[in-house]
């Protein structure tokens, strides 16, 4: 009889009874024989390729960056943790502020976390990118993470292109859909045409638009928190010194069910008052384009669009804005869109679902005044 001898270097299940084994748990030496051999080889083929399957599956793990005030967590993390349930695996978050314990114990109840990492310090204050990312790096050196994600808003593009380029891979942002744990689909030349994008980087560091996820449950889940121990922060690179911020009792534009938006045709930031008052009867934000920031009628943290704040509410309502590109970008997958403005030949009514054609210093206050 002759017999066959080869290695490999795969622990898997083997049928006793076709052949012999010697060595160690990480290389086995099988004698086979001629009779049996190639059956026992298209056995061990399928084996193998199922075990590297279910081994890329247990593998796999997710890193969520949470966004917070240091109270109450950001709506886009639950997006965040949704796009990342998406991937397989376990979804850890990590929690670093100043006094943000609260926010860890708010995580640790959304449903499809696994473990809530925690790093509280009063060098965390602020949330400079500049020592937040050493936070990062320091979790992933401690877990080896497989994806690393935020949301695509301010801090989450602050952050996550100085972790990529810490860890050498390429960042992918914008993200609005999933279609497997290294290919992802994003919006390019301003939303009008859609990407997909494979990555073959050891670490795939991601931000994901919270508007194309659904937000996950913030009850139900019952995941353990851990302290995360401070790395060493370059503290002579930033400091903070204060935060101002506009309070309103209006909802957070990002977050809005309705939203109304002025453009340029409001000719000052004393007109806004008109949309104020729609709003607040209707419970809505107000945002505005990106001319009328650059105009100087309202501050920039109102600003729709691309290079903006993304939204995508039930209804939004663009009040003297022609429709530009930029703007449509960060709206246009709103649920119902109303435009106002006096020129039927603006953009904006290409992708509106009802248009006015009237001046808004009229239509406004009356629409108000019905309400």
């Amino acid at each position: 009889t002759t017999f066959y001898w080869f290695c490999f270097q795969l622990p898997i299940a083997i049928r006793p009874e076709l052949f012999s084994v010697q060595g160690s748990l990480t290389s086995y030496f099988l004698i086979c024989s001629t009779s049996n051999f190639p059956a026992i080889m298209l056995g061990l083929s399928r084996h193998t390729f199922r075990l590297y399957n279910r081994v890329g599956v247990r593998l796999q793990s997710t890193l969520v960056v949470v966004e917070h005030d240091n109270k109450h967590l950001n709506p886009v993390t639950l997006s965040a943790i949704t796009a990342a349930s998406q991937l397989g695996g376990d979804v850890t978050c990590l929690v670093a502020g100043s006094s943000c314990a609260a926010v860890a114990a708010e995580v640790a109840k959304a449903v499809g976390v696994s473990k809530v990492l925690l790093a509280d310090s009063a060098d965390l204050e602020g949330f400079l990118p500049e020592r937040i990312t050493p936070v990062i790096l320091a979790s992933h050196q401690k877990f080896n993470f497989t994806h690393i994600i935020a949301g695509a808003t301010a801090q989450g593009k602050s952050l996550l292109p100085r972790v990529a380029a810490k860890l050498d891979v390429a960042p992918v942002s914008d993200v609005v859909a999933i279609k497997s744990p290294d290919t992802f689909v994003r919006t390019i030349y301003a939303g009008n045409a859609m990407q997909t994008i494979k990555s073959n980087d050891p670490v795939k560091v991601v931000t994901v638009r919270g508007t194309n996820f659904a937000t996950a449950a913030a009850e139900g889940g019952s995941a353990a928190t851990e302290t995360l121990a401070i790395p060493d922060l370059p503290k002579h690179l930033s400091s903070f010194k204060e935060q101002k911020l506009s309070k309103s009792d209006r909802p957070e534009l990002s977050g809005a069910k309705s939203v109304i938006s002025g453009g340029r045709g409001l000719k000052s930031g004393e007109n806004f008052e008109l949309l104020y008052k729609l709003a607040d009867k209707l419970g809505a934000a107000v945002g505005a384009s990106r001319a009328a920031v650059d105009a100087g009628y309202v501050p920039n943290d109102m600003q729709v669009g691309q290079t903006g704040k993304i939204v995508a509410p039930d209804l939004y309502i663009a009040v003297g804005i022609s429709g530009a590109i930029q703007h449509l970008a960060g709206m246009k997958d709103s649920k119902t869109i109303v435009a106002i403005n006096k020129d039927p030949d603006a953009p904006i009514f290409q992708v509106a679902d009802f248009g006015l054609v009237a001046d808004l210093f009229k239509a406004v206050p009356e629409m108000t005044e019905k309400l």
